[in-house]
């Protein structure tokens, strides 16, 4: 099962870092946008190669450090069929380098919509996104999930479904309160019983949940609630989620969440911390350097708490 697979993974590198691969114009460095306008005419086509020799470079940075890599859609989306294109590359890429990819399509939609979503992000031999998870919304109920659900069953994928996210106004609808309970809560509980007949021989399903670093106190509960979902836990850095604010999202056997860094990884040539240590031609280094760092502060808060998981 995918759930066992990706604890393979973290276990293997002893780490629970997943880099998020969310391209920005500002972070490419000038010589590669020189070289990919040399190659194509087009804006798109010109900033979608530059995007992919970019991930290139991360990936080979990175995939002997990280168990996966979290690209983003919409920054690939924006440049049309070149950045769908360029998507479709880097996952391909990441995943023949070792990696589990997992697409952050945040995809939600009901009856033959939703199914030619999930044909698309993991419909196995049939899908065009090599995807190894996806995120997905629930606002729509528990039928919009069905298919997504099906296709993970059949083709050994995963889900990461919103619960509690990472942006500062998730409480305006997560936290408001209905029989008791808040509305994250109600999600936790679908994605439980979604779950519960899906658990690989590591005790952890593939219906995992998406848990904003930035709330420790609801990561936490949400933590008890959930014993087999993974969390895949943005927000971390940039965000300001620190590695004192993910420990409470692991279990006690070490395991439980990935943690994504994007910027702070992929552009960490241009941050304060690294700029003075690395150019720009050797942002790969740099990016090697903070997945480290980020790793070896989460492993040392988790050794803190006695949650270890090798």
């Amino acid at each position: 099962m995918i759930a066992d697979r990706l604890i393979e993974q973290v276990v293997k590198y002893k780490n629970h870092t997943v880099a998020g691969l969310d391209p920005r114009i500002d972070y490419i460095p000038a010589y590669i946008m020189e070289e990919a306008r040399m190659k194509h005419k087009g804006f798109a086509e010109s900033v979608a190669e530059a995007f992919f020799m970019y991930n290139k470079e991360l990936i080979d940075s990175i995939y002997d450090i990280v168990p996966a890599v979290k690209p983003q859609i919409a920054f690939y989306e924006q440049f049309g069929t070149a950045g769908i294109s360029c998507f479709e590359k880097t996952c391909d890429y990441a995943r023949a380098k070792g990696l589990l990819v997992i697409g952050d399509v945040k995809r939600g939609d009901i009856g033959s919509t939703a199914e030619a979503y999930s044909e698309a992000y993991l419909g196995g031999s049939q899908s065009t996104m090599n995807t190894d998870f996806i995120t997905v919304n629930p606002y729509l109920g528990t039928d919009s999930l069905e298919p997504f659900m099906k296709n993970c069953d059949k083709n050994d994928k995963g889900l990461f479904i919103l619960v509690k996210t990472s942006n500062k106004s998730s409480g305006d609808i997560q936290d408001l309160i209905s029989e008791g309970k808040t509305i994250y809560e109600h999600v936790a509980d679908m994605v439980v019983r979604l779950g519960e007949k899906h658990i690989g021989s590591s005790g952890y399903s593939f219906v995992g949940a998406v848990v904003g670093a930035t709330y420790r106190e609801e990561g936490a509960k949400l933590r008890r609630r959930m014993k087999n979902n993974y969390f895949l836990v943005p927000g971390y850095g940039a965000q300001g989620g620190t590695a004192e604010d993910v420990v409470d999202c692991f279990n006690e056997d070490g395991l439980g969440a990935l943690v994504n860094s994007s910027r702070g990884i992929i552009a960490a040539y241009k941050s304060k911390e690294y700029a003075d240590r690395f150019t720009e031609r050797e942002f790969g280094a740099a990016a090697r350097k903070a997945a480290i760092s980020m790793r070896d502060a989460i492993n040392n808060e988790l050794a803190k708490n006695k949650k270890i998981a090798w």
